[in-house]
């Protein structure tokens, strides 16, 4: 595939060097996102061992390196990760609300349940380079 793309910047006037340059920097810049990605569904996953502070670091992650992955792979990621820590608050609030009526207890064993399986799920789709809601990946 690299070499596809030299031959075709070269028909239009582009050096070889530049067009393995410029390959070379969009695949660190797409790296770097992904290992973030990662570390942060890495936080929601520790936030059942530590407590769910983890998690408020995660959410602070996405919403500051939100900007950087608008436009790739990792941007319907984030977006999944942040629908899920909202609504696992909300969730979490709710079956805490009601947890001396016993479907309290319920709810949180649906809300902890549902939080693993959103980790899980976002986790494999990143790890396969599948963006997240069925959405196509930039090209």
């Amino acid at each position: 595939m690299e070499h596809a793309c030299i031959e075709l910047a070269g028909a239009y006037g582009r050096t070889k060097g530049t067009i393995v340059a410029e390959t070379t920097d969009a695949a660190d810049k797409t790296a770097a996102l992904k290992k973030i990605t990662t570390i942060i569904y890495a936080l929601y996953a520790l936030s059942f061992l530590a407590g769910g502070i983890p998690s408020i670091v995660a959410i602070v992650m996405n919403y500051v390196k939100r900007d950087d992955v608008a436009g790739t792979l990792c941007e319907s990621h984030f977006r999944w990760q942040m629908n899920t820590f909202w609504f696992a608050l909300l969730w979490g609030a709710i079956g805490t609300l009601t947890f001396f009526f016993v479907i309290g207890w319920f709810i949180l064993i649906a809300d902890g349940i549902w939080v693993i399986y959103r980790v899980v799920k976002g986790w494999l789709n990143l790890n396969d380079n599948k963006p997240m809601y069925g959405a196509n990946p930039p090209a």
